[in-house]
């Protein structure tokens, strides 16, 4: 059996692993693989379509019955163009700091995890705690779907989960849900001087994006004060076209969000635009060139999360916690996917999103420690025979 290791110690190892999201997260796949094993935990993988990336899930306890899933995202954002003062793939403790990429998002609540499995093992657990770690959350919520597809045919399903992004370890039990699409639009080219001629790309965009402008003013009217902001927001973010001054461009594309509220049906933006598409634009740009066309294009997209706060779910973290001041979330999760499947979820972790995505991201050792010891409330809790 391998000697225990603390969460600090954990999160130096998984930090030393690069796992931006557009990278392999199998290196330290395999290491947490390993590092189960040396404690006699096996563990199951589930990769994706090429093989270059994998779900670990992994159970403690009876296997017979239901229990809760400790949930997190192995992967992080890219530290490119970033003005890191520290090298940001290697732990570096100051000041009761610890700083990595992925320190506060979210490897430090892994490490306070595998620095738990002990514990965990030393308990006759009345009820099992699962394990489960995904790659591509900050890309769409996209590689826990295979592994919930997986659970979803068992005959014992996880009956609560608690994810571990950074909340400062206050419970939260809500956040918005995120749809992400790109519009192409494809016009006509022709010589600047000749500009009512052909179709510009460029100006029948403009037209889309004031669109969406619209549709956000009218989401702002319908409020929910639980969240900051309080209303289903519309944003564009990236968008490129043209070639040159004296060209008529032919092509352009952007990409949009939707945050919303939890309840809202965030398609219900892209339906709009399409149909706005399609009164008033299309006939305009077809008139002058019949092969002009508007495309819009899913990017990703996951649910919204609103755990009621009389829930099995919102109990437990209110055990674990100390804390019935429920909270919500500005950013997503993957919790809303782990509700969609029927696993009531709620989030709780250590450091603050404040820190994350950003150079010099950290985790404060208090915080650190502080989920060291709400997953050792956990054990106590699973040791009783909880959730019923």
């Amino acid at each position: 059996m391998n000697e225990p290791l603390s969460s600090c110690e954990l999160l130096a190892r998984l930090i030393g692993f690069a796992t931006v999201s557009r990278d392999s997260n199998l290196q330290l796949i395999g290491f947490i693989r390993d590092y189960l094993a040396g404690l006699d935990v096996e563990s199951e993988l589930f990769h994706n379509s090429e093989g270059t990336k994998a779900n670990l899930f992994a159970t403690i306890g009876p296997r017979d019955r239901g229990g809760v899933v400790l949930s997190g995202h192995t992967d992080v954002v890219p530290v490119d163009g970033q003005a890191w003062t520290l090298d940001p793939f290697c732990l570096t403790e100051r000041d009761g700091r610890l700083y990595g990429r992925g320190a506060a998002d979210m490897k430090g609540f892994i490490a306070s995890v595998l620095a738990a499995v002990p514990a965990f093992l030393a308990q006759p657990l009345q009820t099992p705690v699962h394990l489960a770690f995904s790659y591509d959350e900050e890309v769409g919520c996209l590689g826990v779907r295979s592994m919930l597809e997986a659970l979803a045919q068992r005959p014992h399903k996880p009956r609560l989960c608690l994810i571990g992004e950074p909340t400062e370890l206050k419970p939260v039990l809500g956040h918005k849900g995120k749809l992400a699409m790109r519009c192409q639009v494809h016009g006509a080219a022709c010589h600047s001087a000749y500009a009512p001629y052909g179709v510009n790309a460029i100006e029948y965009a403009a037209r889309l994006i004031g669109k969406l402008g619209e549709i956000g003013d009218a989401l702002a009217e319908h409020q929910d004060e639980r969240f900051d902001p309080p209303f289903s927001t519309v944003q564009t973010g990236v968008i490129k076209g043209g070639r040159a001054l004296n060209i008529v461009p032919e092509e352009c594309e952007f990409d949009f969000e939707v945050r919303a509220l939890p309840g809202f049906e965030a398609q219900g933006v892209a339906d709009q635009l399409q149909t706005y598409a399609e009164a008033e634009l299309l006939p305009r740009m077809r008139a002058v060139n019949a092969g002009s066309d508007i495309r819009l294009q899913p990017l990703s997209a996951y649910p919204g999360l609103a755990t009621p706060a009389d829930s099995d779910a919102a109990r437990l973290v209110a055990l674990l916690s100390g804390s019935t001041e429920f909270g919500t979330v500005a950013f997503g999760t993957e919790g809303g996917l782990f509700d969609q499947a029927g696993i009531p979820t709620v989030v709780c972790g250590p450091g603050s999103m404040e820190q994350g995505h950003k150079p010099d991201e950290f985790v404060s050792v208090e915080q650190l420690a502080g989920c060291d010891a709400m997953l050792l409330r956990l054990v106590e809790y699973l040791r009783a025979g909880c959730p019923r």
